[in-house]
C-alpha cells in the first residue's frame, strides 16, 4: 500500500490527498513528526519538505506535481490531464496558478489573522507531539509554525500589500462561485490536474482554516461545495468526463485573465532574473530557493518580494506544451487566450530547469529555447 506522508495543515499534502482519493487509490497517511523526518523524510529525499509518498516497492518520492504525474503513469484510468490542447493548456496554467500565486492570500488569511493563526498553531503542534497534551502540542506548535509565519515578508506579503491580496482573493472567489454554479470542476463533471492545483491552498488553508473557511462558505458557497466534492473520501465513485470537444468555459477566462494579470509577469521576470544568477554563478549546480528579490504588482499596489526559480519549473510545463503545439493546436488555443496572452507563453526561456534528487538545477542537456 502507498503510504502519504504529510499533515492536514500542509496545502500540498491536501492536493495529493485528493488526487489518490479521486483516483481510488489505497493509501495510509502517515503524519510527518519530527521523527519521522529524522528517520525517513530527510535520509531518503535530503530534503525537508512534504508531502511525501512512499510506493509498495519502497521509491520515496517528493513534490507533489512529481507525484501526480508517478501516479498517472501507473494508474492511467480517469487521467487527469486533459488530451484537447486548450483543455490541457488551461489545466497545466491553473496548477501553476493554484500551487505557486494562491499560496499568498493562503498565508496571508492564515497567520494575519489571529482566529486562524490560533488554530494553525495547534494544528502544528498536533502534527509534531500527536500524543502530547494541549498545553505541549501548543508550544510545538508555536516552535513548528514558526518559520511558516515569519515568511510572509519573503513572499511579499506586507501590511502594504495586504489589501490588494485580499482584494485579490475576494474578487477570485467571486470568480470562481459564478464558474461553479455552472460546473461541478473547472473543465467538467470531472477533475483535471490544475482542480489539484486550486484544492491545495483553496482546502487546506482558506476552507480548513476556520475564519476564512466562514468567508468562503459565506461568500463562495459554490466553491466550499467544490471543495468537498474534491475532498470527498467517495470521490473516486463519482463517474465524470471533461467537456466535449475540447471546451473551455467562458466563466473561466476571468481567472485566467486574473492569473497573466498578476502571476505570470512574476513568472517572466523570475526567468529573467534566473539566468542573470547563472551568469553570475558558472559552474554552481544546485540552484538556491531564492536568489533575490522584484518587485510585483496588484492593482496600483506595487511590493517586493523573493525570486524563487522553482516557479520556473512549473512555469516551463505550459510553456513546454504550448510551444509543442501546430498550428492547428495554437489556432484553437487563440480562441481562449490572447494574443498578449500567447506571446508570454511563446517568450523564450534563456535557461532551463530540472529536479534532480529533489533539488532545482540547471537542465545543461535542454539548452535554451
Amino acid at each position: 500500500m502507498y503510504q502519504l506522508i504529510g499533515a492536514p495543515v500542509s496545502l500540498y499534502t491536501g492536493k495529493v490527498r485528493c488526487y489518490l482519493q479521486f483516483k481510488g487509490i489505497g493509501f495510509e497517511e502517515v503524519l510527518a513528526t519530527p521523527q519521522v523526518f529524522k528517520e525517513l523524510i530527510i535520509p531518503r529525499t535530503g530534503v525537508r519538505y512534504i508531502p511525501v509518498l512512499v510506493t509498495p516497492d519502497d521509491q520515496v518520492i517528493q513534490d507533489s506535481t512529481e507525484i501526480i504525474d508517478h501516479l498517472e503513469q501507473r494508474f492511467p484510468d480517469r487521467p487527469v490531464y486533459p488530451t484537447g490542447p486548450c483543455q490541457r493548456l488551461v489545466a497545466l496554467l491553473l496548477e501553476v496558478y493554484g500551487d505557486e500565486w494562491l499560496v499568498n492570500p493562503a498565508m496571508l488569511y492564515r497567520w494575519k489573522i489571529e482566529e486562524n493563526r490560533e488554530f494553525a498553531i495547534q494544528e502544528f503542534g498536533r502534527t509534531r507531539l500527536p500524543d502530547a497534551s494541549a498545553a505541549e502540542q501548543y508550544a510545538a506548535g508555536l516552535e513548528a509554525s514558526a518559520p511558516f509565519a515569519g515568511a510572509l515578508p519573503r513572499l511579499g506579503i506586507t501590511d502594504h500589500s495586504r489589501a490588494a491580496i485580499e482584494q485579490s482573493y475576494l474578487t477570485l472567489l467571486d470568480e470562481l462561485n459564478t464558474h461553479f454554479s455552472s460546473h461541478d470542476y473547472l473543465l467538467g463533471d470531472k477533475p483535471c490536474i490544475g482542480d489539484f492545483g486550486l484544492i491545495g491552498p483553496l482546502y487546506a488553508h482558506l476552507y480548513r482554516d476556520p475564519a476564512s473557511g466562514r468567508l468562503m462558505r459565506e461568500r463562495a458557497p459554490q466553491v466550499a461545495r467544490w471543495v468537498e466534492r474534491m475532498i470527498s473520501p467517495d470521490a473516486s465513485s463519482h463517474d465524470g468526463a471533461f467537456m466535449p470537444d475540447d471546451q473551455v468555459p467562458d466563466t473561466l477566462l476571468p481567472i485566467i485573465n486574473r492569473m497573466f494579470e498578476e502571476q505570470v509577469p512574476v513568472l517572466l521576470e523570475t526567468a529573467r532574473q534566473l539566468k542573470e544568477w547563472t551568469e553570475a554563478n558558472p559552474g554552481v549546480e544546485d540552484i538556491p530557493r531564492a536568489i533575490g528579490t522584484l518587485r510585483y504588482r496588484l492593482g496600483d499596489m506595487e511590493e517586493e518580494r523573493l525570486v524563487f526559480p522553482y516557479t520556473v519549473w512549473m512555469w516551463q510545463r505550459a510553456h513546454d506544451f504550448h510551444n509543442s503545439l501546430d498550428a492547428v493546436g495554437l489556432s484553437a488555443i487563440a480562441s481562449v487566450l490572447s494574443s498578449q496572452q500567447m506571446g508570454a507563453l511563446s517568450e523564450p526561456l534563456s535557461v532551463r530547469v530540472k529536479r534532480q534528487s529533489n533539488k532545482l538545477q540547471i537542465d545543461a542537456d535542454r539548452g535554451v529555447d
